[in-house]
């Protein structure tokens, strides 16, 4: 999982760079708040759970590290589709983000206790 985390934060990095070059050239921040997300939750959390396995891979090898991978993949982009629509204006956009925002949450609580059983000293 480590290795996957890795490469996928990478994937998440560059969007999120995109996403801010774009703002910049338009002069139109309005995508703040999705260019932020991806950035801290694409490329940031994902890469460091990544290093964390890399250094734990006992944690990395369980089926929690699993359920954190997938949830954390599949909430990202729904939040993060959601939120370019809603900053867009679109109202009814709204369902989008709190379901993705909720995956993310238990997906971030899987890794969580991923760690504090896996990890030991």
């Amino acid at each position: 999982m480590a290795v996957k985390l890795i490469k996928i934060s990478v994937l998440y990095f560059v969007i999120g760079v995109c996403i801010g070059m774009y703002m910049s050239m338009t002069e139109k921040f309005s995508f703040t708040p999705v260019h932020v997300h991806i950035i801290l939750l694409g490329w940031m959390s994902m890469a460091l759970a990544g290093l964390i396995y890399v250094v734990f891979p006992t944690a990395a090898k369980t089926a929690l590290a699993k359920v954190h991978f997938w949830l954390h993949n599949i909430s990202l982009p729904i939040m993060m589709i959601g939120l370019a629509f809603l900053v867009s204006g679109m109202d009814k956009a709204g369902p989008a983000v709190a379901t993705g925002g909720t995956l993310m949450v238990l997906g971030i609580i899987v890794f969580a206790i991923n760690i504090l059983k896996n990890v030991n000293n």
